[in-house]
């Protein structure tokens, strides 16, 4: 799971089982035999699984199962209906969720809305930055709409400058069990820019440091003033976080800095950061307005710039390679939205998520609380993932936007020209490691896989405070994406001619 652009550790930051005559209640815990592939098959010898799971010394559990992608033949398990935390992989079934609620061509609108008509150049009532769930909105397509509305010959508002977040629930943070300053759980609601993160960065000169807060992109860098930072003499914690009144103050330890650096910080105000973001780049072509305001109903009015985004598709194949939680909850909860009606909670929109789910692939393993895969609560069995894998293979619909996923050596270095092909959702939490898709082996023969691994136990000591990157974490994921790719190239050895 990507969990920020900046670095620093600290500061940088279909056939289902039934149609296919297979039943489970008596589903073996280690491995099927092979299917010969032809007169030509000759036996190989590979290493076994249990030697595979051993050597990664992973602790816990490790969980997955292994299918024939065109008939849903499970070839291999173990725990396969153990429900573990899926972390990522979630989003390929947000993804399938999106997909077929939505449409694959949905775009999502950002408009500019007048409630009184212009005149000399006036609107004679209020405008309103009128959010419509586009996860990607961020400072260059506000400042474009800004040079539209001064285009159509807008120069002044008589009236108020309202943002409307209300096509979404208001949810401070997608966890509440990860840490205040992680850039990967910000706030979500109707509204969003720069994945709701602000910039950050400190710069120390004579023994004093300069701090700066803006909404950064590969064009514009306009200050905020509603995410503020103070400089602290503390030693822990590096991080504190306090809200008021639309504002997000932040203080930071001066022991921490060194002389400088930057990370993105979570916006928790989507609506009022977009809000102070479009008034600077209005006020650039001349157009004043006043303080933002927030609201939740969206009054009528006349659009008189609209942005689209891309359609779903695209966004969803962006969600997956860059494995982004708030588009992924942005996108699901806009699914729940078309389907239900706006969703009360993440959680409610999770909910619905599963329910459809078990009625589109006859799962009963998964049991998600988000999205996005970033909650601890979140549980999938390896079984569901690949039954859905399944079903939705004949019509291509997720394989193409999946990421390819290389085979490495044993130095980390990518084999350029390995026979398997893999394309598949990774999912990383804490002691958590998970990988579902396709892979081709060399034949041509496609087989659809889930590989889930967890130590719950140590992802239980570790405290709120040391959760974007406890000790030992790392070298779990590493051990576990190898233990992945050996299970990938067995399975590759014994079903390919």
């Amino acid at each position: 799971m990507i969990r920020g652009i900046s670095r620093r550790v600290f500061l940088g930051s279909a056939l289902s089982s039934a149609a296919v005559g297979l039943a489970w209640a008596d589903a073996p815990n280690t491995s099927l035999r092979p299917r010969l592939r032809g007169a030509g098959f000759r036996k190989k010898t590979v290493r076994g699984v249990d030697a595979i799971v051993a050597e990664a010394k992973l602790g816990g559990r490790v969980s997955f199962v292994m299918a024939d992608a065109k008939t849903g033949a499970r070839l291999e398990s173990r725990n396969h209906n153990v429900a573990t935390a899926p972390a990522s992989v979630t989003k390929a079934i947000t993804a399938l969720y999106a997909l077929d609620v939505l449409g694959p061509s949905h775009r999502f609108n950002t408009q500019l809305i007048a409630t009184g008509s212009v005149s000399g150049g006036v609107i004679q009532g209020d405008l309103i930055l009128a959010g419509g769930g586009d996860p990607t909105l961020d400072t260059n397509i506000l400042a474009d709409m800004a040079r539209r509305l001064k285009a159509a010959g807008v120069t002044g508002v008589k009236g108020e400058f309202k943002v409307y977040d209300g096509a979404l629930p208001r949810i401070e943070t997608i966890d509440t069990d990860q840490p205040a300053h992680v850039g990967y759980s910000p706030a979500v609601s109707g509204i969003a820019l720069n994945f709701n993160r602000v910039h950050f960065e400190w710069r120390r000169s004579s023994g004093t440091y300069g701090v700066t807060m803006e909404a950064r992109t590969t064009k514009h860098r306009p200050s905020v003033s509603m995410a503020k930072m103070r400089i602290a003499e503390r030693d822990i914690p590096v991080y504190k976080y306090s809200g008021t009144n639309g504002i997000d103050n932040w203080s930071v330890s001066r022991r921490a800095l060194g002389n400088g650096g930057s990370r993105w910080l979570p916006v928790r105000d989507p609506a009022a950061y977009a809000g102070d973001v479009f008034r600077t780049m209005a006020a650039s072509h001349g157009i004043k307005l006043k303080a933002a305001k927030v609201v939740a109903k969206l009054s009528a009015g006349t659009a008189i710039v609209t942005h689209q985004s891309a359609p779903v598709r695209d966004l969803l194949k962006d969600t997956l390679k860059f494995s982004n939680n708030l588009m992924a909850e942005m996108i699901g909860m806009a699914a729940t939205a078309k389907r239900r009606g706006k969703p009360a909670s993440l959680r409610a929109s999770a909910n619905e998520m599963n329910a459809w789910a078990r009625a589109r692939f006859g799962t009963q393993g998964l049991k998600l609380v988000d999205h996005s895969g970033l909650g601890a609560a979140n549980r999938m069995t390896a079984d569901s993932m690949v039954e859905a894998l399944v079903k939705v293979y004949a019509s291509k619909t997720l394989r193409p936007i999946l990421k390819p996923v290389a085979m490495r050596d044993a130095k980390g270095k990518v084999l350029k020209n390995h026979p398997i092909k893999v394309d598949a959702k990774t999912g990383t939490l804490n002691f958590v490691s998970g990988l579902g898709g396709y892979m081709e082996v060399s034949d041509g023969t496609v087989l659809v896989f889930a590989i889930f691994s967890a130590d719950e136990a140590v992802r239980k000591r570790i405290t709120k405070a040391n959760r974007e990157a406890p000790q030992g974490a790392r070298g779990y994921n590493k051990r576990a994406k190898q233990m992945q790719q050996r299970l990938i190239e067995r399975w590759g050895t014994l079903y390919s001619s």
